[in-house]
């Protein structure tokens, strides 16, 4: 089959226009704005970054236990040098400390400061209010029920097959 330049267009067009690149370009486009209204929110309201409630919340959530700077680059898919940048803004602000780990001195465990989880408790109302305004606010309780269940099933999809 000859391609012509007008074929090809028409072609594009039609691959750009199909379900599966509009309903996932949906779910990345909803996903980043909803992302960027709660950085903002927090930015204004608590002076934190949203990335920077992510690392409080896995540190608050992990209460007395040793999270190292390698755990929250994991648990947040940030580079090891992004996340040490992060925890230095942070450690700045007052809102962490490294303190070495009792078994490896050449690991650094993270820690939120009582200003840390001060703000924490501050950020997470700020994050709940937005979450239920733009998250869960325009769905009905099934429909909330559904989505929440498709995307953990998305998720375990996308942990099981990590090739």
């Amino acid at each position: 089959m000859n391609s012509t330049p007008q074929h090809d267009a028409e072609a594009a067009a039609r691959a750009a226009d199909s379900p599966l690149v509009r309903d996932f370009g949906l779910l990345i486009t909803s996903a980043t704005r909803l992302e960027q209204r709660i950085d903002s929110a927090l930015r204004r309201e608590c002076g934190i970054s949203h990335t920077m409630l992510e690392v409080l919340i896995l540190l608050c959530r992990r209460s007395g236990e040793e999270v190292s700077q390698r755990q929250l680059a994991d648990g947040l898919t940030l580079t090891s040098s992004g996340t040490t940048r992060l925890i230095d803004r942070m450690e700045e602000a007052g809102l962490v400390r490294r303190v070495p780990s009792p078994g490896d001195r050449r690991v650094a465990l993270v820690e939120p400061t009582a200003e840390g989880r001060t703000t924490f408790l501050g950020a997470v109302a700020v994050h709940a209010r937005v979450v239920e305004e733009f998250f869960v606010g325009p769905l009905s309780a099934d429909d909330y029920t559904r989505l929440t269940g498709a995307l953990a099933a998305i998720d375990r999809a996308l942990r099981e097959n990590t090739g």
